[in-house]
């Protein structure tokens, strides 16, 4: 695993947990930052199998 890789991991997990908090609290606007997190960790992640893959590292 690279850099981009756990730190995308990092913010989805870190996002799910933010969007659960909302939800419980009834708070839209952490659930909508919450679910932004995920995706861009989703993105990060995707970046680090781009470059494992370039490296020749899978």
């Amino acid at each position: 695993m690279n850099k981009d890789q756990v730190k995308g991991k990092a913010k989805d997990i870190g996002g799910k947990i933010q969007e659960k908090v909302g939800e419980a609290t009834g708070n839209r606007q952490q659930q909508r930052e919450g679910v932004s997190n995920q995706a861009e960790g989703k993105v990060q992640e995707k970046v680090g199998d781009v470059k494992n893959i370039v490296k020749g590292n899978r």
